[in-house]
């Protein structure tokens, strides 16, 4: 039974038979006061498939819902995370006055303002509204809760200043901002009137403010929170210099200061952070000689890159270091040559000195055994001894070197590595073969596990090993207090910005074939909350991916999910490009599974149209063994792409013609409804903006789509540097034909059909370099006769409409507004969201400005400044928060049509 509690409970709940009246005992008062805050805080959102039944909470032991001890009336803690809570936090919330503990993490529905009113929870401990949908200001009257030891409002769309008030939190140990759109200097007691700043946190162990557009200097007063572990401020507009007051920040084991606007020297005393083993500096303005850091006897990481220093050696005091395993000093004014027993110290095992002038003899003799990889790429190297370390990857493209016939070195030695690093697991040795069910390579059974994305914040190591996994695996399973082979450590990845990106599974233990919901809340209650501590990973956020669909123990509890929808050509694990919302129903059991397999036994054995199969028109149907043949068994050598559902492969048929297999990996499957979807709507549209279907598996568990082959790659690729840049005629040429392809689905078919995930990733280009829209997994029709269609959020992060995300109606403007992000992407070749700053508050704030060139991908060569504005402007009307004020795709396409037959 589906139960509603938002309006189960407006429906007059204390009027019914049975229900609390006035009078009575304080034990019954309480809880009549405790059921009515329950009823006004849930009108604020939509919550499905609860145990939210009766009128005692506490007694029924609602879901979520904790209660005192002693009397079992007050409500002390509400854990609604991983709800799918769609709507928003009214005020209402203050009059939960004995809470203790809030958490509303990872629902991304749960959208709108951070109520003033939260200030009342004068009680509260721990607020974690972490990867949420809030907006707005962060409110003041935060600074009212004087017991909180635990605030979490990173991954959210905040603005505005840091509230001074908040430094009234005394006894908070962790404080996280991080990844918002947070401006303005940090706030500090000197400067605001009632002596108020985050100077006074000083119980805090965790100051996050990574990732917004913080400004102004670092605070010396900041460098009084003794107590600081983790200081990351990375990613932010911070200027000026490192105040010498840094040294008093003496237990700081980590300290990110990269990707900002920092100059001067950096100073001398940086030295005495006695407990440092990771130090950030890259990317910024410092400038002068390198101090000396002997000091910084427990420094496992160091990363200095793309600074003005002055031209100096490779400074000698980094031989004191012998607990460094990272080095990176790219582009830092570097001369001299490598001295020779820097690459033994005993730890190390990544150093890079790329784009320095390091000169001379490189002697490879004495090498530590833990070198893996040496970058030198871009110097003035002219002579190598040599060396029998197998398992260093050595980089020295751009050294004349390379070009001395005297070495001869080869295409190993000589070519420009590539910073980002993946880890992929082995192949599962196991024979068994799951259905909708997920195999846990390690003991080869079947389930539903959960399975998150960790985000390591600053792992000290630079790569990924077999004995690395292990000691994550090993930890999670002590932490959470699981059998070792219930946790398994998927696909990793590097980031630019050095965080670590990994998939975990946690199987349940058999012969169940879920987790009940009570272990997902507590394993993602232990991760969020942060009481799991993992030995050199770092700071770590998490996101839950999926949720097991189900629970044998719990069959009437609502499982709620996010799913992250990945891309990237190259890497093996997921890049948080994008997310969308799921809220998976408790219906989803074998059942479904055998259904959908029954659903399209039909389409198996023919392709003509009976009953109520669908009409396939020109598709066909592949067998496994066909498509297997097809690509050499799937062989990395065919492989073409990778992304949030699995890979693509290269593969020629028997008449000669080549085309593209999008094979879903088993954690990727769409359900049967999406795949018949895609399949019904490619196979009824032809036109040449679009790519075409040629077929689809459905066999022995396989999912895959059989496209015209698209050799020249993604727009995504050519914008972000894989592929050749455009100029500004070839952009025009392929918006347009982009949008064409737009304009026949709205206008041109019957019904007309959304393609809901528009973005530069599914823009693909043919042998003539004409663009085609792809992936129709999430495109709907609108029959309805309203010209909308009510139904789930779903898209990518950063292309998704706020209107649809916000109402759950899905018109044809929701494409107009994807498609006025790509259009930014064309001019700017910058992710919709990169660094936490948001692509279209980026070119506002510069066309405002005047200086909207700042913007302006420099790839881009000549174009007409009238021109260009006209396409901003024609993208900022595209994404206005009105639907209805959003021209139609073919009045975007006619403006469009205009600008490139000026350049003709």
């Amino acid at each position: 039974m589906e139960a509603a509690a938002g309006s189960y409970l407006r429906d007059s709940l204390l009027r019914r038979q049975g229900g609390w009246r006035g009078g009575g005992s304080e034990r019954e008062r309480e809880r009549e006061r405790e059921m009515t805050a329950l009823q006004l805080f849930s009108r604020g959102f939509t919550l499905t498939e609860s145990n939210w039944n009766g009128n005692d909470p506490c007694g029924l032991k609602w879901q979520g819902v904790t209660c005192d001890e002693v009397t079992n009336t007050k409500i002390i803690g509400l854990s609604l995370s991983t709800f799918g809570l769609i709507g928003r936090l009214l005020p209402s919330v203050g009059n939960f006055i004995n809470l203790e503990s809030l958490d509303l993490s990872f629902n991304p529905g749960l959208t709108g303002f951070i109520p003033d009113a939260l200030g009342n929870l004068t009680n509260l401990q721990t607020l974690n509204l972490q990867s949420c949908g809030f907006v707005g200001h962060i409110p003041s009257s935060l600074g009212n809760l004087v017991h909180l030891h635990f605030l979490a409002l990173n991954k959210n769309q905040l603005t505005g200043n840091i509230p001074s008030s908040l430094g009234n939190l005394g006894a908070v140990t962790w404080f996280d901002l991080s990844e918002n759109l947070i401006s303005g200097a940090i706030p500090i007691s000197t400067s605001d009137p009632s002596n108020v700043g985050l100077d006074n946190l000083t119980a805090a162990w965790h100051l996050h403010l990574n990732n917004n557009t913080v400004s102004g200097h670092l605070p010396k007063e900041i460098c009084h929170l003794s107590n600081l572990i983790h200081l990351l401020l990375d990613g932010n507009n911070l200027s000026g210099a490192i105040p010498p007051e840094i040294s008093g920040l003496s237990s700081l084991e980590i300290l990110r200061l990269d990707n900002n606007k920092f100059e001067d020297a950096v100073p001398n005393n940086i030295s005495q952070l006695s407990s440092l083993t990771e130090l950030h500096l890259s990317n910024n303005s410092f400038n002068g000689m390198l101090p000396e850091m002997s000091g910084l006897q427990e420094l496992r990481l160091l990363r200095l890159s793309m600074n003005s220093f002055s031209f100096q050696a490779i400074p000698m005091w980094l031989l004191n270091l012998t607990n460094l395993q990272t080095l990176e000093m790219d582009d830092d004014n570097l001369i001299g040559e490598v001295p020779p027993l820097l690459l033994n110290l005993p730890s190390l095992e990544a150093l890079s000195f790329q784009s320095n002038r390091i000169n001379g003899s490189l002697s490879l003799n004495f090498v530590t055994t833990s070198l893996t990889s040496l970058s030198l790429e871009n110097n003035n190297i002219t002579d190598i001894s040599l060396y029998n370390n197998v398992q260093l990857q050595l980089s020295l493209g751009g050294n004349p070197i390379c070009s001395d016939k005297r070495y001869q070195l080869s295409g190993d030695f000589c070519f420009i590595a590539t910073n980002q690093q993946t880890w992929v697991p082995q192949p599962a040795l196991c024979k068994t073969q799951c259905a909708e069910k997920i195999i846990n390579p390690i003991t080869c059974t079947c389930a539903f596990p959960l399975v998150v994305l960790f985000q390591f914040n600053a792992p000290s190591f630079p790569g990924i090993n077999s004995a690395r996994i292990s000691s994550l695996e090993t930890q999670l399973a002590s932490h959470l207090n699981l059998n070792t082979n219930q946790v398994y450590a998927g696909s990793a990845n590097f980031t630019d910005n050095h965080r670590l990106l990994m998939t975990v599974s946690i199987f349940p233990m058999e012969p169940s074939y879920a987790l009940s919901q009570e272990q997902v809340f507590n394993i993602i209650s232990q991760l969020s909350l942060q009481t799991v501590s993992l030995m050199y990973f770092g700071p770590f956020l998490v996101r839950p991916i999926s949720n097991p669909p189900g629970s044998i123990n719990h069959p009437k509890m609502r499982v709620g999910g996010v799913i992250v929808i990945c891309g990237g050509a190259t890497g093996a694990i997921i890049l948080l490009a994008a997310i969308t919302v799921y809220v998976f129903r408790r219906k989803i059991r074998a059942k479904k599974a055998e259904a959908a397999d029954s659903f399209f036994a039909p389409w198996k054995s023919s392709t003509e149209d009976s009953g109520s199969t669908p009409n396939l028109k020109s598709a066909r149907w592949f067998p496994y063994i066909e498509l297997k043949k097809l690509t050499s068994d799937f062989s990395d050598s065919n492989e073409i792409g990778f992304g949030g559902y699995g890979k693509v492969y290269k593969g020629t048929l028997l008449s000669g013609e080549t085309v593209a297999i999008k094979r879903a990996e088993k954690w990727s499957l769409q359900g049967a409804a999406e795949f018949k979807n895609e399949i019904e709507l490619l196979s009824r549209v032809r036109h040449k903006n679009l790519v075409g279907l040629i077929g689809f598996c459905y066999d022995q568990g396989e999912q895959m789509l059989v496209y015209e082959y698209m050799p020249n790659g993604t727009l995504q690729d050519h914008l972000f540097g894989q592929k050749e840049a455009f100029d500004w005629k070839k952009r025009l040429e392929l918006a347009l034909d982009s949008a064409k392809g737009l304009v026949y689905l709205h206008e041109q078919t019957i019904p007309p059909i959304i393609h809901r995930d528009v973005k530069s990733s599914n823009i693909l280009l043919d042998d003539n370099m004409v663009a085609r829209i792809a992936d129709f997994g999430l495109s709907r029709l609108i029959d309805d006769g309203k010209g909308h269609v009510t139904t789930q959020v779903k898209g990518t992060l950063g292309y998704l409409d706020p209107a649809y995300y916000m109402t759950q109606k899905l018109t044809d403007k929701s494409d107009v507004y994807s498609f006025g992000i790509v259009l930014f992407e064309l001019v700017t070749a910058k992710h919709p969201i990169e660094n936490g700053k948001f692509i279209v508050l980026e070119v506002q704030k510069a066309l405002e400005k005047g200086v909207l060139s700042t913007c302006i991908d420099p790839s881009l060569g000549a174009y007409p400044e009238k021109d260009l504005k006209r396409l901003v402007n024609l993208a900022l009307d595209c994404v206005v928060d009105i639907p209805n004020k959003r021209p139609s795709m073919d009045e975007v396409a006619k403006v469009l049509e205009a600008l490139l037959n000026e350049c003709i």
